[in-house]
């Protein structure tokens, strides 16, 4: 099992220098991974959101080895050739690190409502679907002409390509109990399961996408678990990463470091 720092980039942490200082800590640390939050509001008390793809470059530039990505993106408010053209970026700029967290997103903080988006979850679902196909298309560096229900791209071609070929990794969000998302993991390179009960629960999930898969190559399976919590049950039930969560309310940079000095244990 590998292990990463799980981060929401608000208030105190919304500074890039600060998050990429984090980085570089966690890297020296023996960490993994570092991924961020991507989010356009939240609840109060949270007053400031930091943008995850320029805090993601600053940890590019800040580390060497660990991976990196948004953990989740959700594809449905953001234009899918923007996207791609981002994380081809951002693979570039971290020397090939990049892992690319993909969800459905929720309107608790009115992310979607506040800003004109899609809020009926079963079209974003289908939004979400079709930018996973154009991200597919975009990163292979040709031509790409899609007529879908949702987006077009007539003669866009995303050069360069990103350095991961065949592109880097897409991990799925899912939830237990909601069967549809396990569909679309099963079609990515991993599965990050959202609020999970046990590891009972995970060892469910992950069957469920076997059964689904038809490709064979690696497959990650994420869990986000509290600092301090024991791994080993998950990693039992079929986890190869852990990734340490935060709270995202009254998170101080001293909190983050702690867990980062602790080390992956």
């Amino acid at each position: 099992m590998r292990h990463a720092l799980f981060v929401p980039i608000f208030d105190a942490l919304c500074d890039p220098t600060v998050v990429a200082g984090l980085a570089e800590a966690a890297e020296r640390a023996g960490w993994d991974g570092f991924f961020c939050w991507d989010h356009v509001a939240y609840r109060e008390p949270v007053t400031a959101i930091a943008d995850p793809w320029v805090t993601l470059s600053a940890v590019a530039c800040a580390t060497e080895r660990i991976r990196l990505g948004p953990m989740v993106t959700p594809l449905a408010r953001r234009r899918p050739v923007q996207v791609a053209r981002e994380v081809a970026t951002l693979d570039a700029l971290s020397q090939g690190r990049v892992t690319l967290g993909v969800g459905l997103g929720d309107d608790g903080a009115g992310e979607f409502a506040g800003t004109g988006e899609e809020r009926d979850p079963r079209v974003r679902g289908q939004m979400l679907d079709e930018s996973l196909d154009v991200l597919r298309e975009a990163w292979t560096g040709e031509t790409v002409r899609h007529r879908g229900q949702h987006y077009v791209l007539d003669g866009i071609a995303v050069r360069p390509r990103p350095l991961q070929q065949p592109h880097p990794p897409v991990w799925a969000a899912v939830r237990h109990g909601n069967r549809a998302p396990l569909r679309r993991a099963a079609r990515c390179d991993g599965v990050f399961p959202i609020g999970l009960a046990d590891a009972d629960q995970l060892a469910e999930i992950i069957g469920e996408v076997a059964s689904r898969r038809t490709g064979g190559g690696p497959f990650d399976v994420a869990v986000a678990l509290p600092a301090r919590s024991d791994p080993a049950p998950y990693a039992s039930a079929g986890a190869t990463w852990r990734l340490v969560e935060f709270s995202p309310y009254d998170l101080s940079v001293d909190d983050v470091l702690g867990v980062v000095r602790d080390g992956p244990g």
